[in-house]
């Protein structure tokens, strides 16, 4: 069976690429090697896959990538919350209308599956309960609230919350750029579904990790960024108070989730968390980081301001992902984070987070 991956050279698609191709598949990878996630870095393809420089907004490209595809894996996006704010037409052209393009493609051809990348980032923030126990789908924290250093969004009554494991019930509630492109993107693709009767899996993705992360994009993602910063002897740069917490999940886990999505019929026409099913704060992240990667006298630097976007808390909850799809995470972070820093020291990273602080600041979009 042959698999078309988009993005298939990026930190998500390379270990795809291998999963699938150690399990008998064929692979063919479409990928437009950006420089903001390639420059720094040399081009990997896994051995036995087939590679199609174009970008997925392309048709032409894109039809000559599909001729003789069994199945998608959808990974081609613009990947960050911060950026999306301000480089709108950017993140919206190359993660919404690529896709159209995608799907528009396959319209004609016997393209029989497709799973795409989505991400938490839909939920906004996660699920919470009141102090009674009832879940509240729909919490936003006020600008006013944050400016004054209340971090933790409140009830309807002032009241304090609980934040729990989020699933796939959580209403949507989208609170940045990025989180409206990748909304769009997995509608379409179950739109297109079951339009068109085709197996289409939206997967969506908590926050990745492991080696070869493009460790000197500032916008790729909390541990490659706190990395970057420990390699330059620079402290990790913390928004808010560092008592946020989130879900990381080993790429390697990821990837096997998405050839599970391929084989497993019951996941047709799903949306599915994969995660850990852990959360983590992100300054017990840091530190933990820190260690493994022998700087602990290097401390976070905890900023007390807030990125337009941003939320507080979200964690998975992953019943739904080892239902319909079988799905067991292998790696935990505590056990991973050593690989991890060892590959950092042999790689190397030039620390851009203070340029894409003051980038956000110059537009407004940290308070």
């Amino acid at each position: 069976m042959m698999i078309l991956i988009t993005g298939g050279c990026g930190f998500i698609g390379r270990h795809v690429a291998e999963e699938l191709l150690q399990n008998g598949y064929d692979v063919r990878i479409l990928d437009a090697l950006i420089d903001q996630v390639h420059a720094d870095a040399e081009v990997s393809v896994p051995e036995g896959a087939e590679i199609v420089r174009g970008d997925v907004r392309d048709k032409d490209a894109v039809r000559a990538a599909l001729v003789g595809v069994d199945g998608v894996i959808h990974l081609a996006a613009e990947v960050g919350v911060g950026q999306s704010m301000y480089e709108i037409a950017r993140y919206v052209g190359s993660n919404d209308l690529g896709t159209a393009v995608m799907l528009e493609a396959m319209i004609d051809l016997p393209v029989r599956k497709i799973v795409v990348a989505s991400s938490m980032s839909v939920y906004g923030e996660g699920l919470y309960l009141t102090p009674e126990g009832r879940r509240l789908g729909y919490i936003r924290r006020r600008m006013h609230q944050v400016k004054g250093g209340q971090w933790d969004p409140l009830g309807p009554d002032g009241e304090l919350l609980t934040p729990v494991a989020t699933d796939e019930e959580k209403p949507v509630d989208l609170a940045s750029i990025y989180a409206l492109t990748k909304y769009a993107q997995e509608k379409q693709v179950l739109i297109f579904g079951e339009a068109y009767e085709r197996d289409a899996v939206a997967l969506r993705l908590f926050n990745v990790f492991g080696a070869g992360q493009a460790l000197s994009n500032p916008y790729t993602g909390v541990l490659a960024n706190f990395a970057s910063r420990l390699a330059n002897g620079q402290p990790p740069m913390i928004f808010e108070d560092g008592k946020q917490r989130r879900d990381f999940v080993h790429v390697r886990d990821v990837a096997t989730a998405f050839r599970l999505a391929l084989e497993k019929p019951a996941a047709s026409g799903h949306v599915i968390n994969i995660g850990s099913g852990q959360a983590y704060s992100i300054a017990d992240v840091a530190t933990l980081l820190a260690d493994a990667m022998g700087t602990p006298e290097i401390g976070p630097d905890i900023m007390n301001q807030a990125r337009s976007g941003d939320i507080r808390n979200c964690f998975a909850d992953i019943s739904k992902a080892r239902e319909l799809l079988g799905f067991k995470p292998k790696y935990r972070l505590e056990n991973s984070l050593g690989p991890f820093a060892e590959w950092v020291r042999q790689t190397g990273a030039v620390d851009r987070g203070a340029e894409m602080k003051r980038q956000l600041e110059e537009r407004g979009l940290v308070s």
